[in-house]
This record gives C-alpha cells, structure tokens and sequence, in this order.
C-alpha cells in the first residue's frame, strides 16, 4: 500500500532531511537492477556538518550513534529521491557500511553504527535487517565523525 512507510515515518514524528548534493565528482545514487546503491551520507543538520570530532577523544559512543542516526536519516532521503518519491518501493536493507573517525584505542564502531542500524529496522521492519560493516578511520570528510553507505534492495 503506498504512503505505508510515509505514514510510519510521521508516525515516528521523523521528518526526513533534503537529499544532499554531492560534494565531488560522484553522484548521490546508482540504480542498477532491483539494487539501489547510495553514496556514503555524513551528519549533515540544517546545511552544515555535524558531529564533528573523533570518538574516543571529542564524541562518545551516544553522540556517535546519534551522527549515523543522522547519516540514516539522510540515507533514506536519497533513496526517497532516487525512488520518485516512494519509500514504499524499498524491498529490503541488504547493507550498511558505517566508517567511525576514532582514536587507535576505540573499539566500539559497532555500537555508533547501531544508531542508523537500529533505524532502518524501526522504519522497516524485518525489512530493515541488513549485512553490515564498521569500521574505524583515522579521518573523515569535513571532520564528521561518521560516515554510512547503503544498499537497498527496490522494485
């Protein structure tokens, strides 16, 4: 049924961010097929970066897991975007891959990526369950502590 996910989305009282334009030579999206391919999204609030800092030294693990809540968020306005519109045309989460700027000593990249994680299966449902990777990285875009890619699966 069409606006199902819409509806779930207001339900939540989540309003989605404006998709982002690209910030080099790439494009936001790529459909191939039944999979839709979208490009590493970073804490982005009212235009600007967020969530700048290292976690372990500058951000906790609730700050980051709030930024790749936030680089969900964005996730699934692109998606909105490359789909017309329709997130009810989203089959399935395949995968997330979550990259965390974080000291030598941090170990708990898994924990920050739960933040987008954990929203794609309260806005999909079993639907929402996906691979994933996390991983640690010296530095980010911007400075942003977190950066996520994902896949989808579409009709």
């Amino acid at each position: 049924m069409a606006g199902t996910i819409d509806k779930r989305l207001s339900d939540l009282g989540i309003e989605l961010p404006p998709a982002n334009a690209p910030a080099g030579n790439y494009v936001p999206f790529v459909r191939t097929g039944d999979l839709l391919f979208i490009s590493g999204q970073i804490p982005v609030i009212d235009g600007k970066p967020a969530f700048i800092g290292t976690l372990g030294s500058e951000l906790n693990v609730e700050d980051g897991a709030m930024a790749a809540r936030t680089c969900a968020l964005s996730i699934l306005a692109q998606a909105r975007e490359a789909l017309g519109g329709d997130l009810d045309r989203v089959v399935r989460c395949v995968k997330l891959s979550g990259f965390v700027a974080s000291t030598p000593d941090f170990g708990d990249q898994p924990k920050v990526i739960n933040g987008a994680s954990d929203l794609m299966v309260e806005i999909f449902g079993d639907a929402g369950r996906h691979a994933r990777a996390a991983v640690g990285m010296a530095s980010l875009p911007l400075g942003v502590a977190v950066e996520v890619e994902a896949i989808f699966e579409v009709n």
